[in-house]
């Protein structure tokens, strides 16, 4: 892929093993791949109610961290 930039976020699988999650943007969308290679395709909106959601998770698990 040319003209694409990448950035990538370190987390853990099902098992708890870590791995990778992958984020491309590309041509006005962003690809998600995530292990183990499953891939998701999103339009800027779409990407904007992934944050959406992302941001509530994170505020939700820190109300639920028992750490």
């Amino acid at each position: 892929m040319s003209g694409h930039k990448e950035w990538w976020v370190t987390c853990r699988d099902i098992a708890g093993r870590r791995r990778d999650l992958q984020v491309i943007a590309r041509r006005g969308h962003v690809v998600l791949v995530a292990p183990p290679g499953e891939t998701a395709i999103l339009s800027p909106l779409d990407v904007g109610r992934l944050r959406a959601a992302l941001r509530d998770a994170v505020v939700d698990a820190s109300v639920h961290d028992d750490s």
